[in-house]
């Protein structure tokens, strides 16, 4: 189980979230622009000043403010894939999958032939970064965080540089993984469509704060582009379109509980 409580300040906004994953499984982080989903990766991983919390992987503490732990961000064993694969331009296809399995711990519970094999990547070795296209940069960018033999993969909007066809790509090989590797996951997308691909559990943020758990079902459209303006007699939260609204127009309600 992963447990993530995390309460910390970046400027003037405040990110207070408490949620619990499945131990080998992708909890997607699902909400709009600003919901505070990529500042939550940024603080399992390390990066920035908690003031309160606690961070589990299982029996593995990262983070607990009540006693005093905090796991150097080196130490963490976490790959993280960022939207843009941030692979090293002056290295081969190969040498950036092998930069993520020389940086790794031992023993070596993820195999490179077995990475190479999942990801179907044999045939890109030996190429230059600068030849691969944006679902093949992605699929390596997969593998260099594989072989760095975490015990958490973090995926910050990993689809969000590719057009339609890449997308259901990668979330193919992304649902490979989930069978092939028993990790946890935490995946942050604001596209509903991604969180029915690949989600065993949704946390569903607005403003900083965790407003709904649960599975998929729980995602409404396509994409969510919303801000929370109440809640009805029964406590369901009540959400409208972001932007310019006048008296008058047509309103379609998100509805969340």
């Amino acid at each position: 189980m992963i447990s993530i409580a995390i309460r910390r300040r970046v400027g003037d906004f405040l990110l207070d979230v408490a949620f619990e994953g499945p131990r080998d499984g992708v909890t997607a982080l699902f909400g709009p622009s600003g919901a505070g989903k990529s500042s939550t990766l940024a603080a399992i991983a390390g990066s920035g000043t908690i003031e309160a919390g606690r961070i589990a992987l299982g029996d593995h503490v990262l983070f607990d403010s009540a006693s005093g732990i905090n796991v150097p961000p080196r130490a963490r064993r976490i790959g993280w894939v960022f939207q843009d694969a941030r692979l090293f331009p002056h290295l081969r296809v190969e040498a950036n999958l092998r930069y993520g399995l020389k940086r790794a711990p031992g023993p070596h519970r993820i195999g490179f032939d077995h990475v190479v094999a999942v990801l179907d990547i044999a045939h890109l070795l030996r190429r230059g970064v600068h030849d691969l296209s944006g679902g093949e940069r992605q699929r390596v960018a997969l593998g260099r965080a594989l072989l760095r033999q975490p015990e958490l993969l973090l995926l910050d909007e990993p689809l969000a540089a590719l057009d339609g066809g890449r997308k259901g790509e990668i979330l193919a090989y992304i649902a490979r993984l989930k069978a092939d590797f028993a990790l946890p996951m935490l995946y942050v997308t604001h596209t509903a469509d991604e969180v029915r691909a690949v989600a065993d559990h949704v946390v569903l943020l607005d403003q900083g704060r965790v407003v709904a758990t649960g599975d998929a079902s729980i995602v409404g459209g396509a994409r969510i582009d919303a801000q929370i303006v109440g809640r009805d007699q029964d406590g369901v939260l009540l959400r409208v379109p972001r932007g310019d609204i006048a008296a008058g127009d047509r309103l379609d309600l998100l509805i969340g509980h």
